[in-house]
C-alpha cells in the first residue's frame, strides 16, 4: 500500500454515494482496492467492506488540509441532504495545519455571534446594508456555513444601531476618564439628497502620549445652517458627551465663514469658566484652508493662460503621433527635461502646479509646434509664459508647505508655526512687487492670510514654544522679520500668555495635590500614635512657622516653565518625536507636560491626509445620502471606532487581528474616518 507506483484508476461501476470520496481516489492493485487521499497521497483501505469511517477520521487529521469547516460541512450535508458539495475546487492552506491540528468534535455554530460579526464587517468596511440580500453573497455564505440564517437589511440596520449604542458607551467612559483636555474639529458635509451634516471629531493625546481622533457625531442640520442653529446643535452634542467641561480648542473648516458661530460657543463656555486663558486659544482655523484660498487667488490671475496650457497638453497627448512629433521638436531645439507633460485635475491645485511647472520646461517647444502644425493654435504668448513662471515661483512655496502638512501621519500643533511664518514673510515680500498685477494679487492674498493670522498666531506660537527644539527662540527669530520695530511687544504678549496658561495648570495641579493631601492629614490627625504633636496654643514658635512659610514661598524654586525655557534647546534631527520627548520628560516637568499634552493636541487642520491640496467640498455619496440620518450617524461613528480597534491590534501584535477579538467582548479604540476616500 505504500509503493510509489501509480496504479490505474478503477472505473466506478457502482456509484459512490458518500461525499468523502470527493477527497479520495479509489484505485485497484490486484484484488485489493485502495483509497488514496488527494491531499497527502496517503493510501488507506478502499474496499466496500471497510466502510468510510476511517476515511473521515483521516480527513480530520490530514496535515494538508487547513479548512476547519470541511469535516463539519460533510456531516451537515449528509444529515440535511442538501445536495453534493464539490470540495475539489477548494484551495487549501498547507501551512496552517502544521501549527494547529484539526479538531471539530467540540465545535458549535453560534448564529447570533455570526450575525453580529457580519454586521460589524458591514460597518467596518462600509458595505451597503442590503449586501445580506444579494444572491451572490447568500450562495457564498450558504456553501461556507449552511446553518447560517440570513436576515433582512432592516435587521442589519437595527443591529447596527444596537452595536453603535454599545460602542458609544465605551467611548463615553473613555472620554470621561481622560486626564487631559479635548480639542474638537467641526466640519460640514453636503448631501446629495437632504441638507448638510455636521461632523464633530475629538482629538486628544492619551495617557500613553499617542495622538488620537474619534468621530463623536455626524448629525443632520438644516440646509441653511445658520450660526445660531449650528451653535445649538454643537452645544447639544457637547452636553450629550459631557465634554463641555474639558474642552481646550475647536478647529473649524472653511464652511464656517461666519465668526459669530465660534463667538457663540466660546461665550457659552467662558460664562461657565470652562475654558483656560479665558478662551484665547479656543478658536483655531484650518491651515490647509487658508493655503487653498490664497493659492486660488494666484491661479485666478492666470486663469486664461492655464486653460491654454491645459488644452496644449491635451492636444499633444491626444495621440502617439503628436507626442512623437513634440518630442522630435524638443530634440531639435535641444530642450531636455526630466519632467514629462501631464494633465491636471482642476480640483487639486498641486496637480495644476505640476502641469504648469512641467509645461514651462517646454515653452519654446510649444511655440515651434504652432509654427509647424496648423491645427495647433493655442500656444501661450511670451508675456503669458512669464506670468506663469512668476506664479509658479509663488506656488512652489505653498506646494512645499502643503507637502509638509500632508506628509505627516499625526501632525501635532508645533509643526505649523515655522511653515506659516515663511508664507507670511513671502506675502510681505510679494506685496512690494513693482509689477502692478503681481502686487495687487499679493495684497488680495495677504488680506485673507491676515485674518487667519490674527486668529491663530498666538496658538501657533504657544505650540512651537513647547517644542524643545525651538522654545522661545523661534518666536524671537521670526517676529522681528514679520513685525519689525514692534516685535518686542508682540513677543512679550506671547511670553505672558504662556506664563498665564502655565499658572492655570499649576493652580489645578496644586488643588489636586491638596485634595489628596487632605485625606492624609485627616487620617493622621485622627489616629496618630507616634511622637506627640505640640499643642498649637502653647507653641511659642508658631510665629516662626508662619515666618518660615512666607520666606520659603518668596524664595521658592523655579517652576517647570522657567527650568524648561532656561535650558538649552534640544538638537534638531530628522527622527525627532515630540510626543515621545514629553513622555520621557514628564517626571521632570510634571505641570508643564500636562499643558504640553493639551496644546500639542490642538488640530491645526481639519482635512485628512491626502486632502491638503483638495479645493473641492465634502460631499456624501448617493448611498450614504439615502440613509436615515440616525442610521448614517451610527454607521459612520461605529466604523471609525472599529477601524481603530483593528489598527491598534495590528500595531500592538504586528500580525493579523485574531478572529475572537472582533467580537463585542473586546475593548475598542478609534481611528479617524477618511470619509472622502469611501
Amino acid at each position: 500500500m505504500e509503493e510509489n507506483s501509480s496504479p490505474p484508476t478503477v472505473k466506478k461501476t457502482k456509484r459512490l454515494t458518500s461525499l468523502v470520496w470527493n477527497d479520495f481516489e479509489r484505485v485497484k492493485r490486484g484484488d485489493v482496492c485502495v483509497a488514496v487521499c488527494k491531499h497527502c497521497k496517503k493510501k488507506l483501505s478502499g474496499s466496500s467492506t471497510s466502510g468510510t469511517s476511517h476515511l473521515r477520521n483521516h480527513l480530520k487529521r490530514c496535515q494538508k488540509i487547513s479548512n476547519h469547516d470541511i469535516a463539519q460541512l460533510l456531516v451537515v450535508r449528509e444529515k440535511k441532504k442538501e445536495g453534493p458539495l464539490d470540495l475539489a475546487n477548494f484551495k487549501f492552506d498547507q501551512e496552517q495545519k502544521k501549527d494547529e491540528p484539526l479538531c471539530l468534535e467540540n465545535y458549535k455554530f453560534d448564529q447570533e455571534r455570526s450575525r453580529l460579526d457580519l454586521v460589524r464587517m458591514i460597518i467596518l468596511h462600509g458595505y451597503p446594508l442590503a449586501m445580506v440580500e444579494h444572491i451572490g453573497f447568500k450562495v457564498f455564505v450558504k456553501n461556507l456555513q449552511p446553518l447560517f440564517k440570513f436576515t433582512s437589511s432592516n435587521t442589519v440596520e437595527a443591529d447596527s444601531i444596537e452595536i453603535y449604542v454599545k460602542e458609544k458607551q465605551k467611548v463615553y467612559e473613555m472620554l470621561d476618564k481622560l486626564q487631559g483636555r479635548i480639542s474638537l474639529i467641526a466640519a460640514m458635509w453636503a448631501s446629495c439628497e437632504n441638507g448638510g451634516y455636521l461632523c464633530l471629531t475629538a482629538q486628544y493625546i492619551d495617557e500613553t502620549w499617542q495622538l488620537r481622533k474619534k468621530i463623536l457625531n455626524f448629525v443632520m442640520v438644516d440646509p441653511s445652517h445658520t450660526e445660531e442653529l449650528l451653535s445649538e446643535v454643537l452645544m447639544t452634542c457637547l452636553m450629550d458627551w459631557d465634554i463641555d467641561r474639558k474642552l481646550f480648542a475647536m478647529t473649524l473648516d472653511d464652511c464656517f465663514t461666519n465668526d459669530n458661530f465660534v463667538f457663540r460657543i466660546r461665550d457659552r463656555l467662558t460664562q461657565n469658566r470652562l475654558l483656560l486663558s479665558n478662551g484665547q486659544l479656543f478658536d483655531a482655523r484650518c491651515a490647509a484652508h487658508i493655503l487653498n484660498l490664497i493659492v486660488q487667488d494666484a491661479l485666478e490671475a492666470i486663469n486664461e493662460t492655464t486653460h491654454k496650457i491645459r488644452d496644449s497638453v491635451r492636444y499633444v497627448k491626444s495621440s502617439q503621433e503628436r507626442q512623437d512629433k513634440f518630442n522630435e521638436l524638443a530634440q531639435q531645439i535641444e530642450i531636455y527635461s526630466e519632467k514629462s507633460l501631464c494633465l491636471d485635475c482642476p480640483m487639486r491645485w498641486n496637480a495644476t502646479y505640476q502641469m504648469l511647472e512641467a509645461s514651462l520646461e517646454y515653452r519654446y517647444v510649444f511655440s515651434v509646434l504652432q509654427e509647424h502644425d496648423s491645427a495647433y493654435t493655442m500656444a501661450p504668448s511670451d508675456i503669458e509664459w512669464e506670468q506663469v513662471s512668476t506664479i509658479c515661483n509663488f506656488l512652489k512655496l505653498f506646494n512645499e508647505v502643503s507637502n509638509v502638512f500632508s506628509g505627516i501621519k499625526h501632525p501635532t500643533a508645533n509643526l505649523y508655526f515655522p511653515e506659516i511664518c515663511d508664507i507670511h514673510l513671502q506675502l510681505i515680500e510679494w506685496c512690494k512687487s513693482s509689477d502692478i498685477v503681481i502686487g495687487s494679487m499679493a495684497l488680495k492674498m495677504k488680506s485673507k492670510f491676515d485674518k487667519y493670522w490674527s486668529t491663530c498666531n498666538l496658538a501657533l506660537a504657544v505650540a512651537v514654544i513647547l517644542d524643545p527644539r525651538f522654545k522661545m527662540k523661534l518666536v524671537e527669530y521670526y517676529y522681528p522679520q514679520i513685525y519689525g520695530s514692534s516685535a518686542p511687544e508682540r513677543i512679550k504678549v506671547v511670553s505672558d500668555s504662556v506664563k498665564e496658561l502655565y499658572n492655570e495648570y499649576a493652580i489645578c495641579s496644586t488643588l489636586a495635590s491638596l485634595d489628596q493631601g487632605l485625606g492624609w492629614e485627616v487620617r493622621n490627625n485622627s489616629g496618630f500614635s507616634g511622637t506627640s504633636v505640640p499643642n498649637v496654643s502653647n507653641d511659642r514658635l508658631s510665629g516662626f512657622d508662619k515666618f518660615l512659610n512666607e520666606t520659603t514661598n518668596s524664595q521658592r524654586s523655579k517652576s517647570d516653565l522657567d527650568k524648561y525655557l532656561e535650558e538649552p534647546v534640544f538638537p534638531r534631527n530628522v527622527d525627532f518625536n515630540i510626543l515621545n520627548w514629553w513622555k520621557v520628560h514628564m517626571p521632570r516637568y510634571p505641570i508643564l507636560s500636562m499643558m504640553a499634552r493639551d496644546v500639542l493636541g490642538v488640530p491645526m487642520a481639519t482635512v485628512p491626509l491626502g486632502s491638503t491640496f483638495n479645493a473641492g467640498d465634502r460631499v456624501l455619496d448617493p448611498y450614504r445620502s439615502s440613509l436615515n440620518p440616525d442610521t448614517l450617524q451610527a454607521l459612520i461613528c461605529t466604523q471609525d471606532w472599529l477601524r481603530t480597534e483593528v489598527q491598534d491590534c495590528r500595531s500592538s501584535s504586528n500580525h493579523s487581528i485574531p478572529v475572537s477579538d472582533f467580537h463585542s467582548s473586546s475593548n475598542h479604540s478609534v481611528l479617524s474616518l477618511r470619509l472622502d476616500t469611501t
